[in-house]
């Protein structure tokens, strides 16, 4: 087992580990939002709502597919 099969195991673990506990992560992400939000009193809301939308969708059901390994990034 070389270093590249131990990251893409580690990153496995840490993906199956957020989409267990994606319910927390998304509240935890809501709170740092409304912290943002409460200390700029609300002037970039729809942009930190905004990002906190995006990063929600990042987990659990919402999560994106995983890509092949010899996908080529979109540009």
């Amino acid at each position: 087992m070389g270093i590249d099969d131990k990251i893409r195991e580690g990153i496995d673990k840490v993906k199956g580990l957020v989409n267990q506990h994606d319910d927390k992560i998304d509240a935890g992400v809501d709170k740092a939002a409304d912290f943002v939000n409460d200390k700029t009193g609300g002037k970039y809301s729809d942009k930190v709502d905004g990002v906190a939308e995006k990063i929600k969708g990042m987990t659990g059901d919402n999560a994106p597919a995983a890509q092949p390994e010899d996908a080529q990034p979109q540009q």
